[in-house]
């Protein structure tokens, strides 16, 4: 039987690794924060003193990080301590360079690798519902999709390694846009004194209609919550690694280059812990209006 282990136990990574421990993998979890280590620890999970001792003992790992820096410093770290035959998946989001070279250094050690981002929130990551766009040759998909079933109920095999996270770009691209209109269109129905039931209604029957503003938002701003599933932190960062990969391939994204400016707003306010459907508080604020309530 595969042993599995499991780096970065945030938001989205603890319900994913409980999930694999839920379905009687053998695991090993690491991560800076004892709290959700030993969370996965009472479900029968071993914790790693480091992830030294993680890529030893596992014979496919698996990070889920917050960013370039950290995956390229842990997968290296693992790299230096899997064996040959194993398998590497990463479920970061990370700019394709970060992914190439990941794939290229696995590939030098004789290690498989698979580039799995998310899609989706933290509470269906909770539930066992994420949705997956994977990189991978078939070998490595085939082997890694038995976990990935585990953790969720969509997986697309988009292709080679490195189509995954091109992918995570695009989708994330368009879903951190629709954030900043979405925040510009509520702030602007306050500024003209609407209902924002009725607002909603007419929005949610027309082509206006996206899954930010008829899923998530009900259930987190409009709601009076905050908290961060995904971060205006993280959507900052996303935002940029979408700029530079559409720099690198020479496409224009003029209307992402002004929402990445909101967003960096937002943080210079210190907002940028908050979840990123708070940039509609963000931008009542600068409207001078009240932030709209659902009841």
């Amino acid at each position: 039987m595969e042993k599995i282990g499991f780096i970065g136990l945030g938001n989205m990574g603890r319900g994913m690794a409980s999930n694999i421990r839920r379905k009687q993998f053998a695991m090993m979890v690491y991560d800076l924060n004892p709290k959700p280590v030993a969370a996965l620890m009472e479900l029968g999970a071993e914790a790693a003193a480091d992830v030294a001792a993680l890529g030893r003992a596992s014979s496919i790992a698996i990070t889920m990080l917050p960013g370039p820096k950290e995956v390229s410093a842990t997968a290296a770290t693992l790299l230096e301590h899997m064996a040959p035959g194993s398998l590497l998946i990463d479920m970061s989001t990370v700019d394709p360079e970060t992914t190439d070279a990941l794939a290229a250094a696995a590939a030098a050690k004789g290690v498989g690798f698979v580039d799995a981002p998310v899609g989706r929130l933290a509470a269906h990551a909770d539930r066992g519902e994420s949705l997956f766009m994977v990189g991978a040759s078939d070998a490595d998909f085939a082997r890694a999709k038995p976990l990935l079933e585990a953790m969720g109920t969509t997986i697309h095999h988009c292709g080679g390694p490195g189509s995954g996270t091109r992918t995570k770009l695009v989708n994330n691209y368009l879903a951190i846009i629709l954030c900043q209109l979405n925040a510009e269109a509520l702030s602007l129905s306050q500024g003209f004194g609407l209902t924002l039931e009725t607002t909603l209604e007419v929005l949610h029957g027309t082509t206006a209609t996206n899954g930010q503003l008829k899923v998530n938002w009900p259930n987190k701003v409009l709601k009076g919550d905050i908290a961060p599933g995904f971060a205006i932190d993280l959507a900052h960062k996303d935002l940029s690694l979408i700029m530079q990969a559409a720099n690198a391939a020479r496409v224009p994204l003029p209307v992402a280059a002004a929402a990445r400016e909101a967003f960096s707003a937002a943080r210079a306010q210190g907002h940028g812990a908050l979840d990123f459907s708070a940039m509609l508080d963000v931008q009542c604020a600068v409207a001078g209006v009240k932030p709209p309530r659902l009841a």
